[in-house]
This record gives structure tokens, C-alpha cells and sequence, in this order.
């Protein structure tokens, strides 16, 4: 038990130095938000990949991690949505969730359909029309069930 308070309190103090933050899964009950697992991510990549235990860089991951920086600038309130599947982001703005967004480094035939789901999970719950894939440098739209979905690299997003 002490092991588990010591990481709490330890992600508690890297919080408020702003080093780290926490993203909670997105549920309409906010007891539950802070019970559920949360998502961490870094201020700074460099931080990251200078201080993890990897071996190898995880470029998926460090894509995400600079989508949540720019997201944080811009919005303060930012969750993953999982049912099912996972969705990345989701991004609430006057209470209700305006946009769904999936990260991957690669969109690939591997990785597509989880990729998807996910997203399509999110936009399905939260009746939204549109939801955005972000990869490293992929390009694309298509329609599935009825939502557009955008693939953009970041760079361009990161432009609008």
C-alpha cells in the first residue's frame, strides 16, 4: 500500500511542477473520472526520451505527447474516451465534447481498425460528425458510417 501512495504522491509533485500531467478518462460522473486510470504525458519530449527506461524511441507516443501539448494550450478540458475502444483525446468545450482525435505515428493496415474504432466509438457517443486521425506525415479523408474522417499530419494541424 505504501508503494502505491508513494507513486500518487510522486505524480502528485511532478503535477504541480508542471512536469507531467494527468488526463482522466472521460465519464459524465466525475467520482469515476478520478477513480479511473489516468493517461500521463510530458511537458517536453526531450524530457522524455532523455529520462525513459526504452530502449528504442516510441515515435507514436512522443506524436502524442506534442498533440496533448498543443491541445493544452488551447483547451482546458481534455480527456481519453474508452468504451470498447480507445480514443486518444476528446476535447470538451461549454459541457459538451466538441472533437475526437486519434494520434498514431503510421496510419497502417495493422493499425487501422483499432485506430478507427476508437475514434468512431467516440464520435458515435457524442454524436459528433467528424473526428481527426493525426499521423506523422499521411494525408486523407473517407466516410464510415456516416462521420468524415480526417487524417492529417501533425504539422498541418499544428498550422490551423
Amino acid at each position: 500500500m505504501g508503494s502505491v501512495n508513494s507513486a500518487i504522491s510522486f505524480i502528485s509533485f511532478f503535477e504541480d511542477s508542471y512536469m507531467l500531467f494527468t488526463v482522466p478518462k472521460f465519464d459524465y460522473s466525475y467520482k469515476k473520472q478520478i477513480i479511473n486510470p489516468k493517461k500521463v504525458y510530458s511537458i517536453d519530449n526531450g524530457f522524455s526520451n532523455m529520462n525513459s527506461a526504452s530502449f528504442s524511441k516510441d515515435l507514436g507516443k512522443m506524436l502524442e505527447n506534442m498533440v496533448f501539448l498543443a491541445l493544452k494550450r488551447k483547451y482546458k478540458e481534455i480527456f481519453y474516451f474508452q468504451e470498447t475502444w480507445e480514443c486518444d483525446f476528446v476535447v470538451k468545450e461549454r459541457n459538451e465534447i466538441s472533437q475526437a482525435i486519434q494520434v498514431c505515428y503510421n496510419l497502417t493496415q495493422q493499425n487501422k481498425d483499432r485506430e478507427i474504432n476508437g475514434l468512431l466509438e467516440a464520435l458515435e457517443k457524442f454524436n459528433l460528425k467528424e473526428g481527426l486521425i493525426l499521423t506523422y506525415k499521411q494525408d486523407d479523408e473517407f466516410k464510415i458510417n456516416n462521420k468524415k474522417i480526417k487524417v492529417l499530419p501533425v504539422w498541418k494541424w499544428l498550422m490551423d
